[in-house]
């Protein structure tokens, strides 16, 4: 597969956005990719406290925007569209999140993937937040989706605990790295 290209078509543009040329110089991010057709959730037990419960927020828009604050303020905007949230819920609250846009077919692939995955800080270090992804990860798999892509991360190794692979680093300059290439 040719990952240079696959981004490009994910992300036209992306290098030229202002907030991307600001990123401070030295930093860098990960693409990662991981097939859905041999995930499966069983493979990996991922230990998480007793009484919280996982799945798609409905109806909880202004629960998911306090949760979503208190990670990050400038994720709430992500956070109200018609994209599907799946969360961590420890009784009525929300304490962990991450959305699931569909970004569309490319290269045959039809791809999703979890975005703006946090834990609120109180619950963090629990293994919620990477419980949450794999079963985030399950539910794309059972709606049909080919691929499971993580976009714009710089913590590809807890990403990768699930299997999710590095296929692409990037600066602010663009891409550094390309799996494809080795």
């Amino acid at each position: 597969m040719d990952y240079r290209q696959l981004f490009a078509s994910m992300q036209p543009g992306f290098f030229t956005q202002e907030y991307i040329r600001a990123i401070p110089e030295g930093e860098v991010y990960v693409e990662q990719i991981m097939p859905l057709e041999g995930f499966s959730v069983d493979a990996l037990n991922i230990p998480c406290p007793e009484g919280i419960t996982f799945g798609i927020a409905k109806a909880a828009g202004e629960k998911i925007r306090e949760a979503v604050a208190k990670v990050d303020e400038d994720w709430v905007q992500y956070f109200g569209g018609d994209s599907p949230v799946f969360c961590a819920f420890e009784n009525d609250r929300i304490v962990s999140f991450c959305c699931l846009d569909d970004m569309g077919t490319h290269q045959g692939l039809h791809i999703s993937g979890p975005g703006c995955v946090g834990t609120i800080p109180e619950c963090r270090g629990r293994g919620i937040g990477l419980r949450m992804v794999q079963l985030a990860t399950e539910y794309l798999k059972q709606h049909g989706y080919d691929a499971s892509y993580i976009h714009f991360t710089h913590i590809g190794h807890w990403y990768a605990k699930l299997g999710y692979e590095t296929i692409l680093k990037w600066n602010r300059n663009g891409i550094c790295w390309a799996k494809d290439e080795n």
